[in-house]
């Protein structure tokens, strides 16, 4: 009898200590959870519309003064 997991992968969580290690963690596991989201030549414009809107979240909630 052949067994099919029915769970996605897992990202593996790490410490984050840079903003540029976040967005490169953001784009790695969004690639590991939605495999189904990249395309046969490798691009992802659905991850790459996710990426964008949450960097862009980011860098709104830590702008000076935002939440003042």
């Amino acid at each position: 009898m052949k067994f099919v997991s029915l769970t996605k992968p897992m990202a593996v969580p790490h410490q984050i200590h840079t903003y540029t290690e976040l967005r490169q963690q953001i784009h790695d596991d969004l690639r590991i959870q939605h495999p189904e989201w990249i395309q046969p030549n490798g691009e992802s414009p659905m991850c790459d519309s996710y990426e964008a809107r949450l960097l862009e979240l980011l860098d709104t909630s830590t702008r000076p003064g935002i939440n003042e």
